[in-house]
């Protein structure tokens, strides 16, 4: 959920929740207000009773009064404390009963004693009370509705300068040379925000220059001495007059120099597809190209009396074909030099994904670190980057590769999806 939808969520919540407290509290106010001016009313008409006795020395007549009801009952007590309380009001002109307030007190006419009864009707109180409630209700409502166009529209237009730089930190390249494009706010955070970035994208771009630079120097540096130890071994080796120990040594010499030389390869080839530096790309069915390579490794697999199964389906995948070769290279390597002779080579491919099985070491390999870098058996020849590589390529293009052993087949599985 973006921050922006979450302040919405949260203010209207808070506005709605202090609203309704309010609502509330100020429903039983006005209330409370009403009915103290309905008693204070009811406690005027007790007084105006008592002096219209005293002054006429008679009980005035029994009938509505502006609305009001007045009853006389005869009573024996002496004292009787004034009362109000909640009643029905029977309404004479309409018939019909409403909610009504009553007062009662006791009033004295020579020795006789009356208990009074006024009786108010209560509903042009409650009118006004729900008159008013529904204005708040109506108030609530428009403030709320308020309050989330300012936040999806105004707040929306106030978040723009940030997603703006999100979007270029999304698409910011180490090796583009392009700058980040940002946009100038009067918000100092988001100014300070931008700072950081450009600061940080450029500190970064200048990293990578000085360390591509490095590694580009360093890898061809050692190309020339490697070009030339291989070279002179080459010569040794032509020479007839070596003794059996000799060329043993200088052909173990050698082997440690090719391997030295694919090495560092392999590790340039990893920091270029690390940093997206290999950037063609071509549509090409992917059948076309495994079966090229099954003719290329032909030769290893009849040397290694390997049974090769080739199950393929055509494939249209968008990719640069210089890594799916290498990935195509190491997938082969990896089946035919750690497999059995005489064993098994079971080759898939779907429009889902493309599937090697191979026999191999009868225990499974850990999981967890096959793909990493210099992770070989013990009696591996190669450099340990194959699989890291592999793995390298199908992260380059969202897919995913995983390991598994079934039936003492090892597989290696590259899911497209």
């Amino acid at each position: 959920m973006k921050l922006s939808e979450q302040y919405t969520r949260a203010s209207i919540i808070i506005a709605v929740t202090v609203l309704i407290i309010g609502s509330i509290i100020y429903f039983f106010t006005i209330n409370y207000i009403a009915r103290t001016q309905l008693d204070n009313d009811l406690g005027e008409e007790i007084e105006e009773v008592t002096a219209y006795i005293n002054t006429n020395h008679h009980l005035p007549k029994q009938l509505d009064f502006d609305e009001d009801i007045t009853v006389f009952i005869k009573t024996n007590k002496i004292e009787l404390p004034v009362r109000y309380f909640d009643t029905t009001y029977i309404n004479p002109k309409e018939d019909e009963s409403q909610p009504g307030r009553a007062v009662s007190g006791l009033v004295s006419l020579g020795n006789q004693h009356y208990e009074v009864v006024i009786t108010e009707s209560r509903e042009a109180t409650e009118y006004l009370i729900q008159f008013i409630s529904l204005i708040t209700i109506g108030l609530m409502v428009v403030l709320v509705f308020i309050l989330f166009l300012t936040n999806r529209f105004i707040l929306n237009g106030l978040w723009k300068p940030f997603y703006k730089t999100l979007i270029e930190i999304k698409s910011f390249n180490i090796s583009d040379d392009k700058n980040l494009e940002l946009i100038d706010t009067k918000v100092d955070e988001f100014n300070e925000l931008n700072t950081a970035v450009l600061t940080m994208s450029s500190n970064v771009k200048s990293d990578f220059q000085n360390l591509k630079q490095y590694t580009d120097n360093a890898s061809h540096e050692m190309q020339t001495p490697l070009a030339v130890i291989t070279s002179k071994l080459d010569m040794l080796i032509q020479d007839e007059t070596l003794k059996p120990e000799q060329y043993t040594q200088i052909n173990d010499i050698y082997a440690a120099t090719n391997k030295l030389a694919r090495l560092n390869q392999s590790l340039l080839l990893l920091v270029k597809i690390e940093n997206n530096l290999i950037d063609d790309i071509d549509t090409f069915n992917l059948k076309t190209l495994v079966e090229d390579k099954i003719k290329q490794f032909n030769e290893l697999i009849t040397n290694k009396k390997i049974e090769l199964e080739v199950n393929l389906s055509p494939k249209e995948i968008t990719a640069s074909k210089y890594l799916i070769d290498i990935l195509l290279n190491n997938l082969f390597s990896n089946a035919i030099r750690h497999n059995l002779t005489g064993g098994k080579l079971i080759i898939t491919l779907t429009e889902d994904k493309l599937v090697f099985k191979n026999n191999g070491l009868p225990q499974i390999m850990n999981t967890d670190t096959i793909f990493e870098r210099f992770q070989k058996s013990n009696k591996s020849e190669g450099t340990g980057l194959g699989l890291a590589i592999v793995k390298n390529i199908c992260s380059r293009y969202k897919w995913k590769i995983c390991y598994s052993m079934d039936n003492e087949l090892h597989i290696f599985h590259v899911d497209f999806s």
